[in-house]
């Protein structure tokens, strides 16, 4: 007897028609459609290559793997999620028999599988498996800063790693794990400083009035070999307004500008000879109302030494380089430059810059003799390097023409 091949039953309608109050059917009667049955157990159909026996927890280096058994039955699709919502990406064969993950599974975290099938009659069938992966044995934790709180416009995000990370697509990896959400559309970017430090800005200074937020979705995830990321603490900011300041160290005036208004101007004195004020933008670092400055703490001595108790102090680089009161030169404020790179005032404009002045602001430096001031390490000079230097910095971005990779729309992404 000659057999006719086994096909797949195909079902389909030319008008689906569902109706929520009496029940309605589509098709002619449902009691013959194996589509609106009620998804069978599948269990005995499919099989899994891990966990391992035992209750033991599932290898996390290993990919998983779904089969078929025999030839009644093919899978339609699987879904694994673990903990934290992420879904495990696979490949499915085109002939339905086998089912295998293309990237690594988490370490120490919990999954849930569901397997959906469907029999040689079109019948759906369904199998679900839950299971726990083996905790990683060497863990990296991110840190980000600065402190939870209100910032100003200009304020940098930080992210400090635990554990040096090297290698180009690692380093790619840990950037889409660094997750930022605004309430508005931004395009911004990381930028690796060091192997173990990133920093992340917009391409021009955060709205005034919103907020910015920053997790880590690398909890379990591979970053290289025998290195998971864990768990780390997520991070709010308050955007205050737009405040920016420019002093002009050749007309010896500070320019005060909140959102868009100059507001104040005040006349100052910046760096003398030798010891001229860094040109370019700086971020407020911090304010201290009274700070002793004394000239050996920056290397200066001599017949420039100095002992000095400083009030309504702002502090815009680590070196040392603050905005603060300085009555024994006001008669050179205004008219020329006397500090030792500090920017100095009166006594009373000290105060009202103090008072209106806060942590994350804008102060930049215009028309000085000095140097440039540094990107990294000497306080946020991040705004110094143009957005294509800064692109350049992150190992998403690199090498992508900005505005066309999708990475760009996906860097910050607004809060629903």
């Amino acid at each position: 007897m000659k057999h006719s091949p086994r096909l797949w039953t195909v079902l389909s309608c030319s008008l689906l028609v569902a109706s929520l109050g009496a029940g309605a059917t589509a098709c002619g009667g449902s009691a013959d459609n194996p589509l609106s049955a009620r998804p069978y157990d599948a269990g005995e159909q499919v099989t899994f290559n891990q966990p391992p026996g035992g209750g033991r927890a599932a290898d996390p280096d290993k990919p998983l793997e779904v089969t078929a058994k025999g030839t009644d039955s093919r899978i339609t699709d699987v879904m694994a999620v673990d903990t934290h919502g992420r879904r495990l990406a696979g490949e499915l064969s085109a002939k339905g028999d086998r089912w295998h993950s293309t990237s690594p599974m988490a370490a120490g975290v919990h999954y849930t599988v569901t397997v959906s099938t469907e029999d040689r009659h079109g019948a759906p069938g369904q199998r679900t498996l839950a299971f726990d992966t083996t905790p990683a044995k060497k863990v990296l934790k991110v840190e980000f800063g600065p402190d939870e709180g209100k910032y100003g416009v200009g304020q940098p995000i930080t992210a400090e790693l635990s554990e040096p990370v090297k290698d180009k697509a690692a380093r790619a990896l840990v950037e889409r794990g660094l997750v930022i959400d605004t309430p508005e559309p931004v395009e911004g970017a990381w930028h690796w400083v060091d192997d173990k430090n990133l920093h992340f800005r917009p391409k021009e200074y955060w709205p005034a009035h919103s907020w910015v937020s920053v997790r880590s979705n690398l909890e379990g995830v591979k970053i290289e070999e025998d290195l998971h990321g864990t768990a780390s603490k997520p991070l709010k900011l308050e955007i205050g307004d737009r405040v920016e300041v420019t002093t002009d160290a050749a007309a010896h005036t500070l320019t005060f500008e909140r959102n868009g208004e100059v507001i104040n101007t005040i006349p100052v004195t910046t760096g003398k000879p030798g010891f001229s004020t860094r040109n370019g933008v700086k971020v407020v670092l911090g304010k201290q109302y009274f700070v002793q400055m004394r000239g050996d703490t920056v290397g200066i001595g001599g017949s420039e030494y100095y002992n000095l108790p400083v009030y309504y102090a702002t502090r815009v680089t680590w070196s040392g380089e603050y905005v603060h009161a300085a009555p024994w030169s006001v008669g050179s404020q205004g008219y020329e430059n006397v500090s030792h790179g500090c920017t100095g005032m009166s006594t009373g404009n000290a105060a009202w810059f103090y008072e209106n002045i806060s942590e994350g602001d804008i102060v930049r430096v215009i028309n000085s003799i000095g140097d440039d001031m540094e990107p990294f390490g000497n306080g946020y000079g991040d705004w110094n390097l143009d957005w294509k230097d800064w692109r350049d910095g992150s190992y998403l971005l690199k090498g992508t023409q900005e505005g066309r990779s999708p990475v760009d729309q996906a860097r910050l992404r607004p809060s629903v």
